[in-house]
């Protein structure tokens, strides 16, 4: 049953997040917004659905009936750290990379600290989700497929950046 809530929450929190980005899409889009990483987007997105699928599928195989609290309260205060990046970030944050010319960078927040710290959330938000239950596979592979994804994506989000 924990398993249960703990995907639920996990699954209509990330619907939350697409909600939100799609909100402040139409905001950056009405303010002349310029989208840029389209061609690794769908990767991005199949990577996350695939993650979630994953997780399930290695519940299911392996039926771990305990959790970790130490992983489940890292896990809850990532999200603090995550509620932060994108309040700091307003309507400019998004699961896409776009750009408005003339608005400077945020700087504000860990913004002040990290140059991309919702990047170093998800990597550890992708390494800890699984852990919370035991599943070391699901971590140890999308962990991989994340730092090459991420590698892709913050090499088009620098160039972008420096437009």
């Amino acid at each position: 049953m924990a398993f249960i809530l703990f995907i639920s929450f996990i699954i209509l929190l990330r619907m939350g997040e697409l909600i939100l980005s799609q909100r402040n899409e139409k905001w950056l889009l009405q303010n002349g917004a310029i989208e840029y990483g389209q061609k690794h987007y769908p990767y991005i997105v199949a990577l996350h659905v695939l993650f979630i699928a994953s997780l399930i599928i290695e519940y299911w195989a392996t039926q771990t009936a305990y959790f970790s609290l130490f992983f489940l309260v890292l896990y809850f205060l990532l999200l603090a750290f995550k509620t932060w990046v994108i309040v700091s970030l307003g309507k400019f944050w998004n699961t896409k990379i776009y750009h408005i010319s003339g608005f400077p960078l945020i700087r504000k927040g860990l913004y002040k600290y990290i140059k991309h710290p919702n990047y170093l959330i998800v990597i550890v938000e992708i390494a800890i989700i699984p852990l919370v239950f035991h599943l070391y596979y699901t971590a140890i592979f999308f962990t991989v497929l994340n730092a090459m994804m991420l590698s892709v994506r913050i090499k088009n989000e620098n160039k972008v950046l420096k437009t």
